[in-house]
Parts: C-alpha cells; structure tokens; sequence
C-alpha cells in the first residue's frame, strides 16, 4: 500500500514532492485478497499467498513466509490490514492523478497479478509527466524479485532529474 500512500501525499503536499516512483501501486486497481481473505494458522495457505506475489515462488523465501504468516497470525494486525486493504480499494484515485506534475517512474511487472499490467498503462496515461517501464519474468515487488534491473531503472530515472536542476 506503499504506493497508494506516496500518491495521497503528493496529491495533498505537492510542493514536498520532486519526483515518484511506483511499482505495482494501488490507487486504480489492485486484487490484493484474491478470492479469499488470509486463514490464520495455516501456514501452507500464507506460504502460496505470498508465493503468487512473484513471477518465481522461490523468491519467497522461508523468512518471508515466515514473516506474514506472523502477521497473520496477529488479530489486530489482520484487522487493520483489512481495513487499509478495504480503504485503498474504496479511495480510487484515477480522476485526481492528473494533478500530479511531478516526474514519476512507474515500474511494474509484466507478471504482476496483483495490480496487473494494464493498472501501469493505466497510471502512465493519467499522470502526464510519467514513464512506464515493464520488466519481463516478474511479478509485483520488482525491488524485490529483480533489484539489479529495478535499480539500473531507478538510477536511470534519477539520473535524468538531477540533469533537470
């Protein structure tokens, strides 16, 4: 939800704000639950949960796993992850992304079922000063799942506003 966050921000602070960068962001549409919501202790169900997040189901590593079955298991934690969950999807931002006019990197994953590609064709047509670069065998944490391309993307970016001061 990371994504949907920066975008609120931006659209309420926007002199904070010098540029942007998304990667599978909500804020248009996101199928986050999938057909069911997260079944507490039953650690093979988080397991395949946090697998679908990636293109590779090994990059979720037993830590990983080990760290949302956690959550998971955490009533007050499940709750307001439904809750922030639910929010996101009731706070469709498409009609305001037009007021963003700052720089923004949209990366996304061409295998991202979360928030699949069309979601960053999607933003990169409503935000007028964007880029969209998809990488291929990836899900939706390309910093995650692919950092060396995701940071050579990120760099790139970067690179071209500080040439712009």
């Amino acid at each position: 939800m990371g994504g949907h966050v920066a975008l609120v921000h931006v659209l309420k602070h926007p002199e904070l704000i010098k540029s942007l960068t998304l990667t599978g962001s909500s804020g248009l549409f996101e199928n986050g639950m999938g057909d069911s919501y997260p079944k507490r202790g039953d650690y093979e169900y988080i397991k395949k949960k946090t697998q679908l997040t990636f293109y590779d189901p090994e990059t979720a590593t037993k830590e990983l796993v080990d760290e949302v079955f956690e959550i998971t298991n955490s009533r007050v934690k499940v709750i307001k992850i439904i809750a922030l969950a639910k929010s996101a999807i009731r706070n469709n931002l498409g009609e305001e992304l037009n007021q963003i006019k700052q720089p923004t990197l949209l990366v996304w994953g061409n295998n991202d079922i979360i928030t699949p590609p069309f979601v960053g064709k999607e933003f990169n047509k409503l935000i007028p000063n964007s880029e969209l670069h998809f990488i291929d065998k990836c899900g939706h944490a390309p910093m995650m799942e692919v950092p060396e391309e995701f940071n050579a993307i990120l760099d790139s970016f970067l690179q071209k506003q500080l040439a712009n001061t």
